[in-house]
């Protein structure tokens, strides 16, 4: 399409295959964005089609370990070369690992720090000077409240690595500001996704979590992967152009 709050923007997103990064890549290439996206899963090649009949004007895809650096700077390379250059950075590649502390292994914390963390760090070290190039631009990084307010028993990790999202997002939008680049951070609650299924094991199962959303979020119900796709669009576009350095919080009003 030729229209649309991201016509003539270039791209980068990553985690897309399902939930969230899914929804927020039907939602730019609607919007009219030439998408570059990486996955760790081939399926990536999927959303990629979904994209192109959605009517992005240009889609690549590149199967990638995004907590892999040389893998991450290759990833770049080849979104530039494909679309030209950046103008959007955002960062959705995570994965949850869950247990109790005494139980949670020193593989699981290390990959859920390399992954979550590691990723945001990583495209931002091998994208911002494509960004600069472009004369400016917007990082979106995917935290989660469990690294706002803490999560539930049994997340210690996941919510560590999404802590460091938010600390490393503030001082990024720092850095990177004087250069005309915004750097901004996500922060879903609960969201109606397979992502959330190591949790709410743990918890107990979906009576568990409705009985936790029924009594803590003023909504009443778990938000849905385009909610949160339309608030990391918002963060992304020049609707919040003056807005740098946050966690935008989309909990249904949860405390």
């Amino acid at each position: 399409m030729s229209g649309g709050r991201f016509a003539g923007k270039r791209v980068l997103l990553t985690g897309c295959v399902a939930n969230i990064g899914l929804a927020t890549a039907e939602l730019f290439a609607r919007e009219g964005a030439a998408l570059f996206l990486v996955d760790i899963d081939p399926r990536v090649a999927g959303t990629a089609e979904r994209a192109r009949s959605l009517g992005a004007p240009v889609v690549g895809f590149a199967v990638a370990d995004v907590g892999d650096p040389q893998s991450v700077e290759r990833a770049v390379a080849d979104a530039v070369a494909e679309l030209g250059g950046l103008d959007v950075i955002l960062n959705n590649a995570g994965i949850q690992r869950s247990g109790v502390v005494e139980e949670f292994s020193i593989e699981d914390w290390n990959a859920t720090m390399r992954i979550n963390a590691g990723s945001c760090f990583l495209f931002a070290k091998y994208g911002v000077p494509h960004l600069k190039a472009a004369g400016g631009g917007a990082i979106v990084n995917t935290a989660s409240i469990a690294g706002t307010h803490g999560g539930p028993p049994s997340l210690s990790g996941y919510s560590a690595s999404k802590g460091a999202i938010v600390a490393f997002t503030k001082v990024l939008a720092k850095e990177v500001g004087p250069a005309g680049i915004r750097a901004n951070a996500i922060a879903p609650g609960w969201v109606d996704t397979a992502f959330n299924d190591p949790v709410i094991e743990f918890l107990g199962g979906q009576a568990a979590v409705a009985a936790d959303v029924a009594a803590n979020v003023p909504l009443r119900r778990q938000g849905s992967p385009d909610e949160i796709a339309s608030a990391i669009a918002f963060l992304a576009s020049e609707d919040s152009s003056y807005l740098t350095g946050q966690a935008l919080i989309v909990n249904g009003g949860a405390g």
